[in-house]
Order: C-alpha cells, then sequence, then structure tokens
C-alpha cells in the first residue's frame, strides 16, 4: 500500500523528531523551518523536499503535519493567499500536533471542509526521545472517517493513540491536563517557600507529603528542583503560562470560571513578568522565595 505523502511545519525538538521518525518509517516528506540546520537535518536523510509557502506544501501532500506552538500560528499557516487553505487536495487531511484553542480549531476543520479536506487535533504527550522513537501519547480527536485514514501514520509516530470523539476535543483534553500539571506544580513549588519561610526542611516535607495521597510525579519534578536543584520537566514557563491562558479562554466560550485556574495563571503570568519565561515550570519556587506582601 502506497504511503500517504506528509507535509510538516515546525522543526523544533518534537517536530524534528518526529520527522526523522516518520522517515525513517519510509515517508516521503515534505518540510518548512525557520531553522536552516533543521531543514538539512532533514535532507540529509533523504526522500524529502523543501516547501516555500504553506500553500505549496498543501498542494503536494496527502496529509500536512503542523507542530507548531500557538493558535495563532496556526491561523497564519491556514489562511492567507499562500495558506494550507489556498492550497489543500480535496481528500487530505490537516493534523494539528501542537495545544491550540479548541473554538480556533473548530473554525479551521470547517473550514478545511468546504474545500473536501479533513482535520485531526492530535496534541501530544511525552517527549521528544519518545518522538524519535514513535512512542508518543497522542490525544486525536475528529469524525471517525477522518481519524481511520490517518491512523496507521498516528500509529507509526504513537503508542498510544486514543481517539476523542469530535473535533477540537483533544485539544480539550489536552488543556485539561495542562491545567492540572501545572496547577500541580505550581502549587508544590509554593509549598516548598512557604516551608522554608516556616522553618520546615523542604526534603521532609516531600518525604511526608509523598508518602500519602498528594503524591504524584508531577509533585516530583517540583521536588527536583526545590530540593535537589535539578530542572528537568522540559517545559517552560512560558508555555505553561499560554497554556493556562487558553484553558482560561476556552472555559470562558464555556460560560463559566474557573477559579483555580485563575490563580495558577496569576503566578504564571508574575513569573514571566519576572524575566523567568524560559525556565521550567519548577523554578518558579525561586519567584515564590523572592516573593514579599
Amino acid at each position: 500500500m502506497t504511503k500517504p505523502v506528509i507535509g510538516f511545519i515546525g522543526l523544533g525538538l518534537m517536530g524534528s523528531n518526529m520527522v526523522e521518525n516518520l522517515q525513517i518509517r519510509g515517508y516521503e516528506m515534505v518540510v518548512m523551518a525557520r531553522k536552516q540546520d533543521a531543514l538539512d537535518a532533514v535532507m540529509a536523510r533523504g526522500n524529502a523536499r523543501i516547501a516555500t509557502t504553506p500553500k505549496e506544501m498543501a498542494e503536494a501532500c496527502d496529509i500536512v503535519m503542523l507542530c507548531v506552538t500557538t493558535s495563532e500560528v496556526v491561523e497564519s499557516l491556514i489562511y492567507g493567499d499562500d495558506g494550507i487553505l489556498a492550497g489543500i487536495k480535496e481528500g487530505a487531511t490537516v493534523i494539528d500536533f501542537g495545544t491550540s484553542v479548541p473554538a480556533s480549531t473548530r473554525k479551521i476543520g470547517t473550514d478545511l471542509a468546504t474545500k473536501g479536506a479533513g482535520m485531526i487535533d492530535a496534541p501530544l504527550g511525552r517527549t521528544p526521545a519518545h518522538a524519535k522513537d514513535g512512542l508518543l501519547n497522542i490525544m486525536a480527536a475528529g469524525d471517525q472517517a477522518t481519524y481511520d485514514k490517518v491512523k496507521p501514520v498516528l500509529d507509526d509516530q504513537g503508542e498510544n493513540v486514543f481517539h476523542l470523539g469530535a473535533l477540537g476535543a483533544g485539544h480539550v483534553t489536552k488543556l485539561i491536563n495542562n491545567f492540572m500539571g501545572m496547577t500541580t506544580v505550581t502549587a508544590m513549588s509554593q509549598a516548598f517557600a512557604v516551608a522554608d519561610r516556616a522553618g520546615v526542611d523542604r526534603a521532609q516535607l516531600f518525604d511526608i507529603m509523598s508518602a500519602g495521597p498528594s503524591n504524584s510525579p508531577f509533585m516530583g519534578f517540583a521536588k527536583k528542583y526545590a530540593v535537589d536543584n535539578v530542572s528537568d520537566l522540559g517545559f517552560s514557563l512560558n508555555n505553561a503560562n499560554k497554556d493556562l491562558g487558553y484553558f482560561l479562554k476556552m472555559v470562558e466560550d464555556m460560560g463559566t470560571r474557573a477559579e483555580i485556574a485563575e490563580g495558577t495563571s496569576n503566578n504564571l503570568q508574575a513569573a514571566v513578568d519576572a524575566g523567568m519565561g524560559d525556565g521550567n515550570v519548577p523554578e518558579i519556587f525561586d519567584y515564590f522565595m523572592k516573593l514579599n506582601n
């Protein structure tokens, strides 16, 4: 069976490893990226070419994959004279692997449908190392026929591929997941800072709390930084701040509020405003340690 031609935009650490995995598995790739070294690495592996515009890529590909930072970037790639929508082929599929606003995802899906094309939102779990080995967790959503068509490719990229229902459900799930995870790290980081000010040993606090139901991997990430001075969550305060903002926008669109998320968002924004945005999320502990009335 002939493999689909795949376009890929966004050759950051995650995207580059995803493309390498696809190339190893024999897919023909059409790529776009801002970094020449990332493009050079793809071309050196062969069976690949570079597109100059999203439209050109869409005209050449059966599946167009996006692994970019924000909904705004996704929309900029979709729309416009040289955008994906202008070049998409009937029967083709766009897959958004990023973390986006569900309302934006659904709008794009509706617009692609007018061209006879489909869309899947498929945010990711796990790390770039998992991407290189095709072992990601993939939270996919979209109509069943479109999902079934691209599932063999998703299976080559993910160890665990979930179909969550209608378009947008993947991004909803990812935002809920990130709200919970980032809130846990933020809360535990503040707990360590409060303990320190109260004269309680941080390591002992962790030993006590981790022996009970509060224990979690995210709590462990906070401990590694606050106690062991190791920052290895691999998720920046800038990204966490963006995702919490998207979560709050989603909740607002639902006509309700998420006050716990508002608190987490306020803390993340304050840390970003303090110049800490490029650091990993557990490093918010340093912000709390300096926080005064």
